[in-house]
């Protein structure tokens, strides 16, 4: 499982009754100032603004401008998941996954994440696709696993590509498709996965000169529609 970390990064477009406060913690964060940040920060979350909530809980578990606590940052995060913050949702997620700062917690992890993929985040889509794809905290489901690899891909995660090119080379939780193996590894190996081009040289070798052309096909379409992912 080589994504399970969700992106913890700094949200910075939001609005809120807290927003001139959040504005002020996103610009000392920026320059550096984590004191007045921070204080920022817990005046916005003090009248309820959930991205304040998560940054905070940012902070904590990165040490800045307070001493490094994960319980401090499972505390923030819990808050802003509770008002529906995907972000939030899935970095708890994570960190009841990996029993860090909180007891081990599969089905937690698991909710957290369902709920996160639904309002559309990528990491949270990936992650719930693997604990279907491996069977943890829930039987093995690779057709389930297929589908939100899927969404994940679509959402830019690079790591779901590959793992969905394997899935149509192999043809698990999906009728063996290599076209379609060949164009998702081609897709992962343009992000960057140096793994995923190995893929695509191995499912290319079984291809004929129709089927290449083919899959090349879908991705410059894909490439043409979706120029920033």
């Amino acid at each position: 499982m080589t994504r399970l970390l969700s992106l913890f990064t700094l949200l910075v477009v939001l609005a809120s009754p807290a927003r001139a406060d959040f504005d002020a913690g996103v610009d000392a964060l920026q320059a550096g100032d984590f004191a007045t940040a921070r204080g920022a920060f817990l005046a916005a979350a003090e009248a309820g603004h959930a991205d304040a909530e998560y940054n905070l809980g940012l902070m904590a578990v990165q040490g800045q401008g307070v001493a490094q606590s994960d319980a401090e940052a499972i505390a923030w995060w819990r808050r802003a998941a509770e008002r529906g913050h995907a972000a939030a949702q899935s970095n708890l997620g994570t960190m009841y996954l990996l029993g860090q700062g909180v007891a081990r917690d599969d089905g937690a992890a698991a909710r957290l994440y369902l709920a996160a993929a639904l309002a559309g985040h990528g990491d949270a889509q990936f992650n719930l696709a693997t604990l279907y794809d491996r069977g943890r905290a829930m039987p093995p489901d690779p057709v389930a696993a297929v589908a939100w690899y899927h969404r994940a891909a679509g959402a830019g995660i690079v790591k779901a590509r590959h793992n969905l090119a394997r899935a149509y080379e192999r043809g698990r939780g999906v009728a063996r498709d290599p076209i379609k193996a060949y164009f998702w590894y081609a897709l992962a190996t343009e992000a960057g996965d140096g793994k995923a081009a190995e893929g695509r040289a191995r499912v290319a070798a079984t291809l004929d000169e129709a089927a290449r052309a083919e899959a090349d096909r879908r991705v410059a379409i894909w490439r043409k529609r979706f120029p920033a992912l």
